[in-house]
């Protein structure tokens, strides 16, 4: 049998051999008392990294989102994000569960809107009507928007306007070292402007599991609380923190190398008479738009008969990801598929 070629996600990675043997040889202690090293090492690593002060290690990327968003905000806030943000449409009511807190949809471009748009969207806090703006939240990169970058210069407008409002500004950074290698940009960039971040280390990085939430030293000490609260206190985590410490040590930079996979399976969709357009493809994630004719399900189950797995991002379109288990021959192997199927 042929091997599968899983590109549903960057997230069905498994750890190589080398990770794997970094993690059976990880110092653990008990983390809940604070006492496992190797987690205390990737904390202190991750923080350093951005230039913040501090870092909590948590099992997921929507678990430090909710705990940020939970810290900064009160019931009754407001959440300031895009229509196709993560925190809004993939994190099961999160915000209003967790936090009591309402959500401002803004429309932007493939999931970035311009600092504008926040202004004009910021609830006076003279008005007793309105729920208090409190909070802004951007993705980088954007997943339902085809795994696109931010304007670097745009964030910066946007703090501005946040200083101006008072307002605090979160980074869902689940795929930010995508973005930092795309556009050769600093992390410690992305700690001057934000006053929390989220990175993700089971997707392009290739861990089995775990993110950080990274900001000010009070600010992460109220999240450990929260962390606790939503059960994610976990205790010899230092197998799972020496994953996460490998994945910053060696697989930032190959990221680069899942882009180019991704640009040439962008180019080879443009030509196929199945499809119907694809979205600009700047990092690992390659979205695209069916022919108006073909069912979505049946294209998918075609798909895996052929060894391909996808996923879907609602309506026709279709998700290609590309990670650290799909290598050019894959990627040659995917192409021939494709160009192969018969779409009726």
């Amino acid at each position: 049998m042929s091997q599968i070629i899983d590109a549903r996600s960057d997230t069905v990675t498994r750890p190589t051999p080398a990770m794997l043997e970094a993690m059976m040889s990880a110092e653990v202690g008990d983390d809940v008392y604070g006492e496992d090293e190797t987690v205390n090492a990737l904390q202190s690593k991750a923080a350093d990294l951005f230039g913040m002060e501090a870092a909590l290690f948590c099992p997921s990327g929507t678990m430090t989102n909710q705990i940020g968003i939970r810290v900064h905000t009160r019931p009754g806030d407001e959440v300031i994000c895009d229509e196709l943000s993560h925190v809004y449409l993939y994190e099961v009511g999160g915000i209003a569960a967790n936090s009591g807190a309402s959500v401002r949809l803004l429309k932007g471009d493939r999931g970035r809107f311009t600092a504008e748009q926040v202004r004009s969207q910021v609830n006076s806090r003279t008005d007793v009507h309105a729920a208090w703006s409190r909070l802004v939240v951007v993705e980088n990169t954007v997943n339902k928007g085809g795994g696109a970058c931010w304007d670097f210069a745009e964030l910066e407008r946007i703090r501005g306007v946040c200083d101006e409002r008072e307002l605090a500004l979160h980074l869902d950074g689940a795929r930010v070292f995508n973005a930092i290698v795309a556009r050769n940009e600093s992390p410690r960039d992305y700690g001057r402007v934000f006053d929390t971040i989220s990175i993700c280390l089971s997707k392009g990085l290739g861990a089995p599991a775990g993110s950080l939430l990274l900001g000010p030293r009070e600010f992460i000490a109220k999240s450990a609380r929260f962390r606790k609260m939503m059960g994610g206190g976990m205790r010899q985590a230092g197998y799972l923190a020496a994953a996460g410490l490998y994945a910053l040590e060696h697989n930032v930079a190959r990221l680069r190398d899942d882009h180019l996979r991704a640009k040439t399976l962008e180019r080879e969709l443009q030509g196929l008479a199945y499809v119907s357009s694809v979205l600009p493809v700047e990092t690992n994630i390659v979205i695209f738009t069916l022919d108006a004719h073909l069912n979505t399900e049946d294209f998918l189950r075609t798909l895996q008969s052929h060894g391909i797995k996808a996923g879907s991002m609602g309506g026709s379109t279709i998700r290609f990801v590309m990670h650290l288990d799909i290598g050019d021959d894959q990627v040659s192997a995917l192409v021939e598929k494709l160009r192969k199927l018969k779409i009726a």
